[in-house]
């Protein structure tokens, strides 16, 4: 087992000076300690990277040191998150595990971590409502979608512009998500869609859509759409 450091994100784990006492209690039930591991969550937050990536790296470095100390051998220093990941640096951790950078999302977008045409993953949905008033307030140009938290998740961090992007049009924005619905508030001097018309959203936090449906379409490129089967969908338990 890996002993679980809690770096900044104070979400889970245990100070690294707690590290050797997790360690002996785990080996007393008659597992072997292997290193150990963190996840600097904290890096979403714009600027935040650079700073959480040397925390990660001295909550690590500090565990493990006390760990040997207490005779255990640490083969594994565990961290990484995508925001950090490029700046986790080896004399820290001996392996990353960033999730979202297989995909991109919109909040990597908006972090500076990728850019929208590196985004794998997007959601197709269909403008069903749409709204135009040049004399209205803010938010009068606006257009609806058949997509919501069922589909696209809910989260939206404090910093964050929206609750996602369009693909095709970076000025829109996801003001508000109903269960079915998100509404897009629409860029002045962009024309505003058609009923019918077909857009590609970048969810805020790409993790959740996977989880939220049972297939997904593959674009193979010479071999055409394939459909995909969520191997993990509904063992969420």
């Amino acid at each position: 087992m890996l002993v679980e450091v809690d770096s900044g994100h104070h979400r889970s784990g245990v100070a690294p000076a707690a590290a050797p006492d997790v360690a002996e209690a785990a080996r007393a039930g008659g597992l072997r300690i292997a290193g150990v591991f963190t996840f600097p969550g904290h890096s979403y937050a714009p600027g935040a990277a650079a700073e959480v990536a040397r925390q990660e790296r001295e909550a690590l470095n500090d565990a493990a040191e006390r760990l040997e100390a207490a005779g255990f051998d640490v083969a594994r220093r565990s961290g990484g998150s995508t925001p950090s990941a490029l700046l986790t640096e080896p004399c820290g951790a001996t392996e990353i595990r960033p999730g979202v950078y297989v995909f991109g999302d919109a909040q990597q977008v908006e972090l500076g971590r990728c850019a929208p045409e590196d985004v794998a993953l997007t959601v197709w949905s269909t403008v069903v409502s749409r709204h135009e008033d040049p004399e209205g307030p803010e938010g009068s140009r606006r257009v609806v979608l058949d997509a919501g938290t069922k589909t696209l998740g809910g989260d939206r961090p404090a910093w964050a512009s929206g609750y996602g992007r369009l693909a095709e049009h970076p000025g829109a924005r996801i003001s508000a998500l109903s269960e079915h619905h998100a509404t897009v508030l629409w860029p002045e001097g962009e024309e505003l869609p058609t009923l019918g018309t077909r857009l590609r959203v970048i969810p805020n936090h790409v993790c959740l859509v996977p989880n939220l449906v049972d297939e997904v379409l593959v674009d193979a490129g010479a071999e055409g759409l394939l459909t995909w089967r969520v191997a993990a969908r509904g063992r969420n338990g």
